[in-house]
């Protein structure tokens, strides 16, 4: 057995230094991990990282000696050098984070953008408040404001008050599509060729010019392929933040730098109505214009500031590179003890790992359905997220059938949101994943049914509503920060974004699905509220499919993780 677990623990070194380990059969693995194995125990009983530097007795004490060989994965090197939260690495949270921002701006613009306008009567003999505006003559009413210098909406623009409900969903199903195509399509770059922060800084640049040339569309059916195209370019701004994020800290902080991404998420709700308001009285257009500029500026600081993550960069081969980010993040001042620990970690190989075939942009989604451990934990995942993402996205985007103020309503949603991310830190400390995600999903979706219920009771019933509609959304909230905390310590870093991103198709999938059941729900509350509660629930017991994590170090590579978990295969 001892020479077995050697044996693991020098292909483990191996695969930090060429990622096509990662990809190799089991019999390869074997092979290859028993090769290695026999040809240290030839050829130098001295530790494995002395043998990499030809370190001898009289070169080095035994202090050092000692302390190379307390470094038994990449996971310890991050450890030991970013383990703590300094201020560098606080710069380089918040300068991340902040792409999260306008990730949500464009999320819910539609809300304001897509809304239909107040209207009021021009023949009191022929219309009343109450009336339907589709069965009164074009002559007996009129938008509130000006309609005839500036459209307020694409609704009023476009005159699309009396079409079907596909018609009035179909921008926002478009971003959504596109959304889920992005994923598809390009996640998988940020595990591959590109890494997590060049993708980010792309994804921010398209996002930015997507959004500045939608104020030029002059027709619904432009306007939704600008929005399809928006969505695309978005489609991985929030599995690479997060990912780029929880990479750069150790275990300790993981949990504070993802509610540090929530919370940018939830800025980016609070200024939107902001935007909004302060442009009430002018065209749609304008909102997209000052949510597009700022992006623009944004993606120039990330090129410039940003980092790349030291554990991409190591699986990559680029071992100096991510020497240089470890050092110039590490709170440690002992420059010596640094560089013993980073020097360390060079010696694990001699050349950077070749590109090849297998680390090709589709291995990583290859991986995650060959291994039937992945794929359950992949296919239990997306269910999950399916679920939170139809109370998370449903709720927000349907404010307006509750009959309040679109402002503000979703500034009490994003205020919300801030309350939770205290009860979040918590949990994630004190509760495990499952239990929490569990519990979570059934409270938010048993308040969404009541919420329809609540409505016909009595006069009471509106404000009974309110706080089931408010308890649902928090408990959904929090759960939608957990998921993702809970995605990253499920998989390696070989496979970490592309399986965060699959995870996020669902959500997406679910902002399509609520989408549609928001337009449907404005003649039928149970078809949005009551389904958005009935799938939740149901989505929820999937949980129970999936190992827990609190507290768990994050592995590398694919035989890392089934070594760690003990998952056969």
């Amino acid at each position: 057995m001892a020479g077995a677990d050697e044996g693991f623990v020098i292909y483990t070194y191996m695969s930090i230094q060429n990622p096509t380990l990662c990809h190799l059969s089991s019999r390869e693995r074997n092979s290859r991990s028993s090769l290695a194995h026999s040809d240290h125990t030839m050829a130098d009983p001295s530790p494995l990282l002395c043998q990499s530097h030809s370190c001898t007795d009289d070169q080095e004490s035994s202090d050092q000696r000692s302390h190379k060989q307390s470094i038994s994965s990449l996971d310890e090197i991050v450890e030991q050098g970013i383990g703590g939260f300094g201020w560098a690495q606080f710069v380089q949270a918040i300068l991340v984070s902040l792409a999260s921002l306008f990730d949500s701006q464009q999320s819910f613009i539609s809300v304001y953008t897509e809304a239909q306008p107040m209207w009021h009567c021009l023949n009191n003999t022929t219309c009343s408040s109450a009336s339907n505006i589709c069965m009164l003559p074009k002559s007996s009413w009129a938008w509130d404001g000006n309609p005839t210098t500036t459209a307020l909406t694409i609704i009023s623009e476009w005159g699309l008050e009396c079409s079907s409900a596909f018609i009035k969903g179909l921008p926002a199903a478009s971003h959504f599509t596109g959304c889920l195509l992005g994923i598809v399509f390009l996640a998988t770059l940020a595990d591959s060729s590109l890494g997590r922060k060049n993708l980010l800084f792309l994804s921010c640049l398209t996002m930015s010019v997507a959004t500045s040339l939608t104020i030029f569309s002059n027709n619904l059916w432009i306007y939704s392929l600008l929005r399809f195209f928006s969505g695309i370019s978005r489609a991985t701004i929030g599995t690479c933040t997060i990912v780029l994020l929880t990479e750069k800290v150790g275990t300790e902080w993981r949990g504070l730098v993802g509610i540090l991404d929530s919370f940018f998420f939830t800025i980016g709700t609070l200024t939107l109505p902001a935007i909004a308001y302060t442009n009430r009285s002018s065209s749609w257009r304008i909102i997209y214009l000052w949510t597009s500029i700022p992006t623009l500026f944004y993606s120039g600081l990330l090129y410039i500031f940003v980092s790349e993550s030291p554990r991409w960069l190591f699986m990559q081969g680029r071992q100096e590179e991510a020497v240089e980010v470890i050092k110039s993040l590490s709170p440690i001042r002992d420059s010596n003890q640094l560089s013993l620990s980073l020097v360390s970690a060079v010696s694990f190989g001699h050349e950077p790992a070749a590109s090849s075939k297998e680390s090709s942009f589709l291995s990583s989604i290859r991986e995650l359905f060959v291994r039937r451990w992945a794929l359950e934990r992949t296919l239990a995942l997306m269910v999950l997220g399916f679920g939170i993402g139809v109370i998370y996205y449903g709720m927000t985007l349907g404010i307006g059938n509750l009959g309040f103020d679109i402002y503000l309503g979703v500034v009490f949603n994003a205020l919300l949101e801030i309350p939770s991310f205290f009860l979040t830190f918590f949990l994630i400390k004190k509760w495990n994943r499952k239990s929490s995600l569990l519990v979570l999903s059934i409270i938010s979706g048993i308040c969404s049914i009541m919420a329809v219920v609540a409505n016909d009771i009595s006069n009471a019933g509106k404000s009974m509503r309110i706080g089931l509609e408010l308890a649902s959304l928090f408990s959904a909230y929090i759960a939608y920060t957990v998921i993702f905390i809970y995605a990253i310590e499920l998989f390696p870093t070989c496979v970490r974004n592309s399986a965060t991103s699959i995870m996020r198709l669902a959500i997406t999938f679910a902002a399509i699905f609520s989408s549609v059941l928001v337009a449907a729900g404005r003649n039928n509350e149970f078809v949005s509220y009551g389904v958005f509660g009935l799938v939740i629930i149901c989505c929820g017991f999937f949980v129970i499919c999936l190992p827990e994590t609190r507290g768990s170090s994050l592995c590398d590579t694919m035989d890392q993780q089934e070594h760690k978990d003990s998952v056969t295969v």
